[in-house]
């Protein structure tokens, strides 16, 4: 994945890349009882890319975190993570893996310069090792003039810094994010993204789960969607937005008071199959879905034909959010605590 600067932050290029897996996932099993948290599940993540895995609560997302980083083993199938069995090599894996669960694992009564010193001796870090990768991270996070101060006087971004500083201690080859942004505000969500971007472009490979469609846009560049314990959808953002069919075709006349009226042409037309339009004031553009190229092309005749000047014209593919609603038949929701979930997938870690 390539990587620039813009205005001095990290600018990463999304596209899907050709190169090695880092993470390979087949037939992944991890029943709860009489309930299988995860059903067969495959999965791919190229190195130097983030993946997003979406799902509603109790889907399995956690459940697949917890198999990649040790925490449990899974019941039966096969999982590498940088060339590391995931059941065979558990000591080798969890010296080139990271991970940042939902809620901040920091010890409140430690500074934040003692919690990254005592992860990076637990990491087997030297002493003179530990304190300058502690020092450097906090200058990297913003926390340097907060790093003496008890983790539980840091505000909720704080913690969550920390927490990401924390994951990143062992240099990690690969980063999972379980939800890292839940019950974050906006802005605070905003520099957890461009931390996350600035890991990626330095080389790490991140596995993304989350339930905010704008942050997979934000972040990932390949998805996959997971429901009951199963992959039901995976590929590019755009490659799945066109899997569910259907384009916004976006049309702004050249005299703004022309808004109106173009609307109402397009819903006297008649064409067979055409929706009605709806009018983007703020835009000065008219909205109308279509759901073949044979409608584009009439649309853009009748409107000509009306003597109405077009000013641009483009189409849109659906929203992730539409995509997610047409995959699993849930509306996205911002994740919550989830009593099927914790019960399923146990906490977060």
């Amino acid at each position: 994945m390539a990587a620039g600067t813009l205005f001095g932050m990290t600018r990463i290029d999304k596209k899907p890349s050709d190169g090695p897996a880092a993470v390979t996932v087949r037939g992944l099993v991890k029943h709860y009882g009489e309930t299988k948290a995860l059903d067969g599940v495959d999965l791919d993540v190229r190195e130097g890319t983030v993946m997003g895995v979406l799902g509603p609560n109790g889907a399995g997302k956690t459940t697949l975190v917890r198999c990649l980083s040790t925490l449990i083993t899974p019941d039966s199938g096969s999982a590498f993570v940088a060339g590391y069995d995931v059941v065979k090599q558990p000591r080798q894996l969890r010296r080139v893996i990271g991970l940042t669960g939902q809620y901040a694992a920091v010890d409140e009564k430690l500074s934040g310069r003692e919690n990254l010193y005592m992860i990076g001796r637990l990491l087997d870090l030297s002493r003179k090792d530990a304190r300058a990768r502690a020092d450097a991270l906090l200058e990297r996070f913003s926390l340097t003039e907060a790093a003496t101060r008890p983790a539980k006087t840091y505000s909720g971004g704080m913690r969550r810094r920390l927490d990401l500083a924390a994951s990143m201690i062992g240099s990690p080859s690969v980063l999972y994010l379980d939800e890292p942004t839940t019950g974050l505000d906006p802005r605070t969500r905003n520099e957890v993204w461009t931390e996350v971007q600035r890991m990626v472009g330095d080389g790490v490979t991140v596995l993304l789960t989350t339930q905010y469609m704008e942050e997979a846009e934000q972040l990932a560049s390949e998805l996959t969607v997971i429901d009951r314990g199963k992959v039901i959808a995976s590929g590019a953002i755009d490659d799945l937005k066109a899997r569910v069919g259907g384009r916004t075709l976006r049309i702004r006349p050249a005299d703004p008071l022309e808004l109106r009226p173009l609307a109402t042409a397009l819903d006297d037309m008649g064409l067979t199959g055409l929706a009605t339009s709806t009018v983007d004031t703020e835009a000065g553009a008219v909205l109308v879905p279509i759901l073949s190229d044979e409608q584009l092309t009439a649309v853009v005749g009748a409107v000509t034909a009306r003597g109405i000047t077009i000013g641009s014209i483009s189409t849109e593919l659906p929203s992730l959010d539409e995509v997610f609603l047409s995959i699993t038949g849930q509306k996205a929701s911002a994740p919550q605590d989830d009593t099927r979930s914790a019960d399923l997938e146990g906490a977060s870690v």
